[in-house]
C-alpha cells in the first residue's frame, strides 16, 4: 500500500496528507472535531491505490493555521480555499461529523462543484444555542476543560464514549492520539461553531451523488436521524454499519472502506456516463 505524504499547501495555510497519483480523481477527507488528517491514514493508504486521496487538517488543527473567526460558514470558505490550493477539481468530498456539516455548507455556494459527496455520521442541524439538549451537549464536552482538565487527560474517556461494539484496537489508539493532540482552543472553537447550524432545508438542493453513512450505535449522529436525512437528498444513498459508533473509519476500517469503495465506483461511473 502507498504510504501517505505529509504536505503543506503553497500558501502555508493548510497541512494535509495525500496518497496516490495527482492526475487521478481527487477524494478529499474531512475529519471531525476530535480528529486530524492522520485519522484518515487507513483510507489514504487504501484509496490511494485508485484515487488521489487527500485529508486536510481543519483550520486550527495539525499544521493548518487558525481562523480569526470559527463558524461552519468560515470553515466552508476555508475548504474552498484548500481545494483551490491543492487543485482539486470536481472532487469527491468525504466529510465526517463536523466535516460533513462543512461539506453541506460548502455545497450551498458550490452546488455542482463536487463529483459526489459522502456525509458520514453527521447531521443537517445542531439546533439553537439556547436549547436544553444543546446546552447539555456543550457542557458535557467543555465543562471538564473549564474545571482544569486537558485534552490529553480527557481523550481516553471521550473516545470510549464515541465508539460502538468491538472497535479495532489500532483505530482506537489512533483516535485517542488524535483527540489528545487537538489544541484546546481549536476544540472549544469547533464545538461552539456547531451552535445554530441548520441546513435541513438545503438537503433537497443536493443534486450530486451522495452517500449518507451511519453507525447503528452512534449516539452523536443517531442512525434513525441519518436515514431520514438521506431520504430528503434526491440522490441520497443510505448505508448503516451495524454495531459501529461515531468513529466508523477507525472502529471498522474494513467495513467503512468497503462501503465507500462501492459508492465511489458507482459515483465515478455515473460521472463518466453523464453527458
Amino acid at each position: 500500500m502507498p504510504a501517505s505524504q505529509i504536505l503543506t499547501t503553497k500558501d502555508g495555510r493548510f497541512g494535509y496528507e495525500a496518497s496516490g497519483a495527482p492526475e487521478r480523481q481527487a477524494v478529499v477527507f474531512l475529519h471531525g472535531i476530535g480528529g486530524a488528517a492522520r485519522a484518515w491514514r487507513g483510507q489514504l493508504e487504501h484509496f490511494g491505490k485508485y484515487y488521489h486521496a487527500m485529508a486536510w487538517d481543519m483550520p486550527g488543527y495539525g499544521q493548518s493555521a487558525r481562523l480569526d473567526k470559527v463558524s461552519i460558514t468560515t470553515l466552508a470558505a476555508a475548504l474552498q480555499n484548500f481545494l483551490i490550493q491543492i487543485d482539486a477539481r470536481e472532487p469527491i468530498l468525504v466529510g465526517h461529523s463536523i466535516g460533513g456539516m462543512i461539506v453541506q455548507e460548502w455545497l450551498m455556494a458550490h452546488p455542482q462543484a463536487a463529483a459526489a459527496v459522502v456525509l458520514a455520521q453527521t447531521s443537517p442541524a445542531f439546533g439553537k444555542a439556547d436549547g436544553d439538549w444543546q446546552k447539555s451537549f456543550i457542557e458535557a464536552r467543555l465543562g471538564p476543560l473549564d474545571r482544569g482538565a486537558t485534552m490529553a487527560s480527557l481523550a481516553p474517556a471521550l473516545v470510549k464514549e464515541l465508539v460502538g461494539d468491538d472497535p479495532d484496537p489500532h483505530g482506537l489508539e489512533l483516535a485517542t492520539s488524535c483527540m489528545a493532540g487537538v489544541p484546546e482552543a481549536s476544540y472549544r472553537a469547533s464545538m461552539l461553531a456547531l451552535l445554530g447550524f441548520d441546513r435541513r432545508e438545503a438537503l433537497k438542493e443536493i443534486l450530486v451523488p451522495a452517500l449518507v453513512l451511519s453507525g447503528s450505535r452512534d449516539r452523536n449522529a443517531p442512525s434513525a436521524m441519518m436515514e431520514k436525512m438521506a431520504s430528503f437528498i434526491p440522490s441520497g444513498r443510505y448505508v448503516e454499519l451495524q454495531g459501529a459508533g461515531h468513529l466508523v473509519n477507525l472502529e471498522r476500517p474494513d467495513e467503512f472502506n468497503a462501503a465507500l469503495a462501492v459508492f465511489l465506483t458507482h459515483a465515478t461511473a455515473a460521472a463518466v456516463e453523464a453527458p
